[in-house]
């Protein structure tokens, strides 16, 4: 009888996590997207639970994710203010995929090619040593999928994205790894504002990535960072066209 009152009894669980992820995301791409400018306070707690419909529990809880990634700075009988974006955890993955989101944001895209200049072609020579033949299998793949992705721009994306978060791995540098976990998010982005390029690009990009996976298979480290830099130079110009079709 106990068993049967504790079915009857027993209320529906409610999916909190996934509904703060929305109201966190909602509120970011509000900041991002220039509707909450830096320095300007958000809506009070009251009033960002009858916009969004949720209580004041997801609200704070939402709040205090953006605040520690950097977005906001909640004071006492003050309320919430926007930082300054000098302030935005940018490299955090969730952030870097908020703000990616709203926009071709030239600042944001530049400052992630310039990023990858600096690591990419190191981390292609590193792994050119360590490498193990599951990962070059698994570049391999990577640069199959990209091959037979068409005019699929989401599929080739993925199957890009994977290429570059084994490439980090293969390093075997725990520092490079972390690192890598920005590269899904940044790809995402990237590869996002430069989808309206043509099935040409797509082709070219095959073709390097997959010089660079020959130049791992061979061990050569010299060859690897070359190929690495000739991925980037391609990226600088799809992002330069992208930049220009926006524009247009």
């Amino acid at each position: 009888m106990d068993d049967v009152s504790e079915i009857v009894t027993e209320k529906p669980r409610v999916s909190r996590p996934r509904v703060m992820d929305e109201v966190t995301e909602a509120i970011a791409s509000d900041i991002f997207s220039g509707r909450y400018k830096p320095g300007h306070s958000l809506p009070t707690e009251n009033e960002l639970c009858t916009a969004h419909g949720v209580s004041r529990t997801v609200i704070r809880e939402a709040l205090k994710v953006l605040a520690a990634k950097g977005l906001i700075l909640t004071r006492p009988r003050i309320g919430s203010v926007v930082c300054e974006e000098d302030n935005w955890n940018i490299i955090d993955a969730q952030v870097l995929a908020w703000h990616a989101s709203n926009a071709l944001g030239d600042k944001l895209f530049d400052a992630i090619l310039e990023a990858r200049r600096a690591i990419e072609p190191l981390v292609a020579e590193i792994a050119a040593s360590r490498a193990t033949m599951r990962e070059i299998a698994d570049l391999e793949a990577a640069c199959d999928g990209m091959a037979n992705a068409g005019e699929d721009i989401v599929v080739f994306s993925r199957h890009d994205i994977a290429f570059h978060q084994t490439l980090y791995a293969a390093s075997h540098n725990p520092v490079f790894r972390q690192i890598g976990g920005m590269i899904d998010a940044a790809l995402t982005a990237t590869l996002r504002a430069t989808a309206v390029i043509s099935v040409d690009h797509r082709t070219n990009a095959v073709v390097v990535h997959r010089e660079l996976l020959e130049a791992l298979r061979m061990r050569n480290q010299p060859a690897a960072r070359e190929a690495a830099n000739r991925i980037l130079d391609l990226a600088a110009h799809d992002l330069e066209i992208a930049k220009k079709n926006a524009d247009s």
